[in-house]
């Protein structure tokens, strides 16, 4: 199928009607319903009604669902983000905060951003993004830099992923110690760890201190070659 929709302008339909909706309209419409109630609620038809067309109506100007949701991923991120002017390391945790404060924005885009699927700039433009913090000397070869940034990205998918199902780290630090006040003498390295916390804090850092020990292990690894 073509992509031609997601890298430049689209051709207007030349038969039927004048068209009266646009794909930024129909990619809005399509978001404001995946945020309130996830991908498995988002239909052709159901965003065809929500915009009070039919549903071939939508078919005029895209493909399918695919493309669909390839644009609504394409309007969600946005345009790549303007990074600090700052070293490697600075711009990749700028980078890798504004990726999870996307995700969290558009749970569903956690979803939308895996397996095959359509690329348009706007996602592409991330990854180039990010891969110009190492610049064209560094030491990392072009497979380990990609790696790198899939790591990162990773980290924000999953951290995201949780957030958005509710499992935040204070709700399972509940639903533990409830078991724990039965069974924690089976568990003594997790009793010694969560009553460390609950007596000195640094719950709910899951995302940060992952993030920095990703990049701590670049770090060590650029330094032994250079």
């Amino acid at each position: 199928m073509s992509v031609e929709f997601l890298w430049g302008d689209r051709a207007r339909p030349t038969r039927g009607p004048k068209p009266t909706m646009s794909l930024e309209s129909i990619a809005d419409a399509a978001i404001v319903l995946a945020d309130a109630e996830g991908l498995a609620a988002l239909s052709m038809q159901r965003v065809a009604a929500d915009l009070g067309f039919t549903k071939m109506s939508l078919y005029r100007y895209l493909p399918g669902k695919a493309e669909l949701v390839a644009l609504m991923v394409e309007r969600a991120i946005g345009e790549p983000p303007e990074l600090p002017a700052s070293g490697w390391r600075e711009g990749l945790v700028a980078w890798s905060e504004l990726l999870f404060a996307a995700y969290l924005r558009h749970p569903w885009t956690v979803e939308a951003t895996v397996g095959r699927r359509h690329l348009g700039p706007n996602e592409l433009g991330w990854m180039e993004c990010a891969l110009a913090r190492f610049g064209a000397d560094s030491q990392l070869t072009g497979a380990e830099r990609l790696d790198a940034i899939a790591v990162l990205a990773g980290h924000a998918r999953m951290l995201a992923q949780q957030s958005a199902a509710q499992l935040g780290e204070a709700e399972m630090t509940r639903a533990m110690g409830e078991v724990m006040q039965v069974h924690g003498d089976r568990f003594p390295h997790l009793t010694a760890a969560m009553l460390q916390t609950a007596a000195e804090g640094g719950q709910n850092q899951a995302f940060t201190f992952g993030l920095h020990r990703i990049l701590d292990g670049l770090e060590t690894l650029l330094s032994r070659r250079s």
